[in-house]
């Protein structure tokens, strides 16, 4: 059944490496995405707000911008990347883990702490030290360190400041590592 998505509306969209493999082994893979990204993007007119992409999972901020679907977006990007994927490194099969997942996101005022929670994943997943470092995802884009054009930053940053959100995504980020701290203590 096609989830149903509306347009202005914005959405958390994920997804994994079945059976939780990589979906990215080398850098030509992570750019590949990205041009697809880039591609699906302008034809099914749905702006993307920010991403990250990590070794074997996806996330993004999408927000649709007419009658066509995130379903469609997301299966045409993921049914190309695949067919590339399995291509390149002779393997067969389904490339992502089931269904995408997506979440409606009903209050504007998360969408700030929903960019910060997307591009805090390499930091929680041990993949660098400082989130300025990592590549393959729209914060370089956020605090200036990068100028990209894929995603919509204004929607993010319109009334905060660049130090602000450097702040709060700071902040999320310890709130997040505690977590994790905590339930790998708390864990049998």
């Amino acid at each position: 059944m096609a989830k149903i998505s509306y347009q202005s509306e914005y959405y958390h969209v994920y997804n994994r490496g079945n059976r939780k493999h990589d979906v990215f082994l080398e850098e030509a893979d992570y750019i590949g995405y990205l041009n697809r990204l880039r591609e699906s993007k302008k034809e099914h007119k749905v702006f993307v707000i920010c991403y990250c992409l990590t070794p074997n999972h996806v996330h993004f901020l999408l927000g649709q911008d007419s009658e066509k679907s995130i379903s469609r977006f997301l299966h045409s990007l993921h049914t190309s990347y695949s067919m590339y994927f399995n291509r390149k490194y002779d393997k067969v099969g389904h490339l992502f883990q089931g269904r995408f997942k997506k979440k409606h996101i009903e209050k504007d005022n998360y969408l700030s702490h929903l960019s910060s929670y997307i591009h805090i994943n390499p930091i929680i997943d041990g993949l660098v030290e400082k989130l300025e470092d990592y590549q393959w995802s729209s914060y370089p884009d956020y605090i200036g360190l990068r100028q990209g054009t894929l995603c919509d930053k204004d929607i993010i940053m319109s009334g905060i400041s660049l130090e602000e959100y450097k702040k709060n995504t700071e902040q999320d980020m310890k709130e997040q590592l505690l977590i994790k701290d905590f339930q790998k203590r708390v864990s049998f």
